[in-house]
């Protein structure tokens, strides 16, 4: 099974994924690390990601979630996937892959991301990132302002795991 966590940046996929794979005893991976490095400057200049430069991204995400399927690994994807449209690239096989939406008020983003520290990610991009989400109708939905370990232990409840 793989788990995908989505939402923009600063709602905690990271701390959230990382939390639940090792409640689970799943692999973590973060979506962040198959980023090209032109991307990653683009985002640390402030410069916000258009289609054609997420497209190589999403190929090489969905590369990894079909090796993952076939290999019968249990992953938990910390991943934006903003829109629907890279959603339904990602999601290859509904009964295997369960999303996770992070929701959350703008001034709790906002705070986060000010607080980061040593992330490319600039807090520029949350409005950015705010008008290109379209929100999932198939997905877990998640308050960010609880506690990280009250969100997984639910989490673990509502997925039956």
């Amino acid at each position: 099974m793989i788990i995908i966590i989505m939402g923009v940046s600063g709602s905690g996929k990271s701390t959230i994924g990382k939390l639940l794979a090792d409640a689970l005893n799943w692999e973590f991976q973060d979506a962040d690390n198959f980023h090209s490095t032109a991307n990653i400057e683009k985002m640390r200049l402030g410069i916000p990601l258009n289609d054609t430069d997420r497209k190589p991204w999403l190929k090489d995400l969905q590369t990894a979630i079909a090796v993952w399927l076939e290999q019968n690994t249990n992953v938990v994807l910390a991943c934006s996937a903003l829109k629907a449209d890279y959603r339904q690239y990602l999601v290859l096989d509904s009964d295997r892959i369960q999303l996770v939406y992070l929701q959350g008020s703008l001034n709790l983003l906002q705070q986060r991301l000010l607080g980061r520290q040593n992330h490319f990610m600039s807090e520029k991009l949350l409005n950015s990132q705010l008008e290109t989400l379209e929100e999932p109708d198939d997905a877990i939905c998640v308050d960010i302002s609880e506690p990280p370990q009250l969100i997984v232990e639910n989490l673990k409840t509502v997925i039956g795991l």
